[in-house]
């Protein structure tokens, strides 16, 4: 039996963590008109006031409905509206027509989300633990992926707009030193422990831990940064068919790819759209917005490869998770140059999602959960790539060495950069 003592405290904490999370997607939201937060730019992304309803649906679905008796649905017709991939639950709206939900208005939106708050709030008062407090735990750190992608989808979003509009504050943020010289961190090869290991939060995705073989390999210290991209470039990279993989030289004449999304040329000089609107290229910062494609055409063209997903954790065990993350929305919100003369491996979290080498498929011993949450990473596993480390949008606490996000290879309007990997 569980110390009530104990489960006292884990319904507190949790409490605190469900408020602030839910601050967090608020404080998000308020740049934003009700225009802005409706307008959906592509079928990948989703509109702002899509995020905050969606992340209340999941609780509300989830959690209050089979848990709290005698709760009362704030709108019944949000359940279709707000659903998102959970085909055990319903018809939903089609993701790519989300941005025809002119109705309801923002503020209703925030009213639902009171709404949930408060009956949350009345449960958590009351006392949970086990599964319902995982449940719980799994809502917020879904709520905080959808932080993450609000971000990245209102960057795209005002990128399509002739005003290039600024998110925050426009002002250009002071440049900090170069990161120096690339050095190369050599790692012995054996076979090595990876996933994660039971001991707190994670998705299931990132177990069961296991054991990997993996060969000597060196790993670059820092990120790419734009500079080193912008040799790629004047090199003739996105001309040369002999560097691509089928597929990507593929989207390569299909959509004239020429640089990274949002970098435009003017008079010799790159610029890019940010969530502080448009500025100029930070030659000594990563380089992000690049698909595998690219990194992989790009290590290729360097001489180098990515590394595998097992190599990465196997370089980020022990590494402390700091980095240059949203911290609630705030912070910097673009990739920052490494900071030069540090020893070891640099930027491993935080600034950009470094794409790997590895498909996102099933660990050895894998199950999904039953119930819809069991619809919640398992069947992505196909055509996909697996990123590591989080990015300059990624909420503060959210990532650990083990995570593994993951896009199709083609995906580019993620912060996602790379690192260059190569064998000892």
């Amino acid at each position: 039996m569980a110390d009530p003592a104990r489960q006292l405290r884990s319904t507190s904490s949790l409490a605190d963590d469900f408020s602030r999370v839910r601050n967090d997607s608020r404080a998000l939201s308020r740049p934003l008109s009700d225009a802005d937060a409706t307008v959906q730019s592509m079928p990948d992304a989703s509109p702002a006031k899509w995020h905050l309803a969606h992340t209340t649906w999941f609780f509300e679905t989830m959690v209050l409905k089979p848990n709290l008796a005698g709760y009362r649905e704030f709108d019944d017709s949000f359940a279709y509206l707000f659903n998102s991939y959970y085909e055990s639950l319903g018809e939903r709206q089609p993701r790519p027509r989300r941005g025809m939900i002119t109705r309801p208005h923002l503020d209703r939106i925030m009213d639902y989300r009171i709404h949930v708050e408060d009956a949350v709030g009345e449960l958590l008062a009351r006392g949970v633990d086990g599964p319902l407090a995982e449940l719980i735990e799994l809502g917020l750190h879904h709520e905080q992926q959808h932080q993450e992608l609000l971000l990245t989808d209102i960057l795209h979003l005002f990128s399509q707009s002739p005003l290039k509009p600024a998110y925050r504050d426009p002002t250009p943020l002071a440049l900090a030193p170069g990161p120096g010289e690339t050095r190369y961190v050599g790692f012995d090869g054996g076979i090595v422990e990876i996933g994660h290991g039971g001991h707190g939060f994670a998705y299931d995705c990132e177990g069961p831990r296991h054991q990997a073989l993996i060969q000597p390999f060196r790993l670059a210290d820092r990120l790419v940064t734009n500079g080193e991209w912008i040799e790629f470039i004047r090199d003739g990279g996105y001309r040369e068919p002999l560097i691509w993989l089928s597929d990507g030289w593929a989207q390569i004449l299909e959509n004239r790819w020429t640089a990274p999304l949002y970098w435009e040329e003017r008079d010799g000089e790159f610029w890019s759209m940010t969530l502080r609107g448009l500025q100029p290229v930070d030659v000594d910062a990563p380089v992000a917005h690049v698909s595998y494609f690219e990194a992989d055409a790009f290590a290729a063209w360097a001489g180098k490869r990515l590394p595998t997903e097992a190599e990465w954790e196997r370089a980020a065990e022990g590494v402390p998770v700091d980095g240059n993350f949203a911290a609630g929305g705030a912070g910097r919100l673009r990739p920052k140059p490494a900071e030069s003369g540090d020893p070891g491996l640099r930027q491993l979290f935080g600034d950009v999602w470094e794409w790997t080498r590895s498909p996102f498929t099933p660990y050895p011993g894998f199950r999904a959960a039953e119930g819809a949450v069991g619809e919640y990473n398992g069947k992505f596993m196909n055509g996909q790539y697996v990123l590591r480390g989080g990015s300059c949008a990624t909420p503060t606490g959210h990532v650990r060495a083990t995570y593994r996000n993951f896009f199709q290879p083609d995906k580019r309007w993620q912060f996602s950069g790379l690192r260059l990997a190569e064998d000892a």
